[in-house]
């Protein structure tokens, strides 16, 4: 259900109805790129079945599905032709086009080569907490997450939306934690890491498969290096990275989650819905509450 996490913190206030939220959506629903179209971004039908509900409510929770098509056409075929079409005008006229005239050409070929170009689709889980006021996405970059959280707030109205920070910064905890070999209450410390100068070297020392425990990982920090990722497990439940910049990575339950659970008539959508969300609901309080606490808003 989500790979990713970056959380958001709804402002008080905002009070549209399920039924609102899915009109509202209705109005910027996904359309494939036309001939001539470089993306196309629209809300696509969370469980799947065509001419559904564009907000699928489980058990009180909101699950949205953001859908990006982009039709991939490289710009060294663009600069490429570019260059032809110059040559000929040279060749033809004698003169040789200036930088307006060569952008033109650029902006030509590339309606030009547009409908021949090949699409790729890729699509952004939702998740919209009302009783806590927590907005999840697993957009796998914050430049993903930017624009869907932009076409959220356009498109319903007095939703306002603040990153979670937190007091202490997840480098300096996971820096602690690493250090003093002792994780938070409840998380254990995996066998994954990344440690980043913070000078003009920029050095990089990565771990992967390897125990973290050692004097060699104290030594990189004590020299200057820094956390940026660290892979945690939260009460053998929830795996994943942790990141410098407060997103989760490379998302995983583990076994236990599921003991028990069965596939529906849905497809496992519905049970999928409640455990991802059942497990985060408590897995994403405990990781803030290692960090120092949320920071409020500014």
């Amino acid at each position: 259900m989500f790979k990713n996490v970056i959380m958001y913190r709804i402002a008080p206030g905002w009070s549209l109805t399920a039924e609102e939220v899915e009109a509202r959506l209705q109005d910027n629903h996904f359309v494939e790129c036309g001939a001539s179209q470089e993306k196309s971004v629209g809300w696509i039908e969370p469980r799947g079945e065509a001419h559904g509900p564009l907000l699928e409510v489980v058990a009180g929770q909101w699950i949205l599905k953001l859908m990006t098509e982009a039709r991939a056409l490289p710009a060294s075929v663009v600069n490429r032709k570019a260059q032809e079409r110059v040559a000929q005008i040279e060749a033809s006229t004698g003169r040789k086009p200036g930088k307006k005239e060569t952008r033109d050409l650029k902006d030509d070929i590339r309606l030009e080569l547009l409908p021949m170009a090949f699409t790729k689709q890729s699509s952004t889980r939702v998740w919209i907490d009302r009783e806590t006021h927590l907005l999840v996405t697993d957009a796998g970059s914050q430049a993903r997450a930017d624009e869907l959280i932009t076409l959220l707030v356009q498109g319903l109205p007095d939703l306002a939306l603040s990153l979670i920070d937190t007091k202490i910064s997840p480098s300096a905890a996971m820096a602690d934690w690493l250090v003093t070999m002792e994780a938070p209450p409840g998380f254990s410390v995996d066998r994954e890491c990344e440690l980043k100068a913070a000078d003009e070297s920029k050095a990089v020392v990565r771990y992967a498969r390897h125990r973290l425990d050692t004097d060699e990982v104290k030594q990189h920090i004590e020299g200057g290096k820094m956390p940026t990722r660290l892979a945690l497990t939260w009460n053998d439940r929830v795996s994943f990275v942790l990141t410098e910049g407060l997103q989760l990575k490379k998302l995983a339950f583990l076994d236990v989650v599921f003991e028990g659970a069965s596939k529906g008539k849905d497809d496992g959508f519905d049970a999928d819905v409640a455990i991802a969300t059942g497990e985060l609901q408590k897995a994403l309080p405990a990781l803030l509450e290692a960090l120092g606490g949320e920071l409020a808003p500014a």
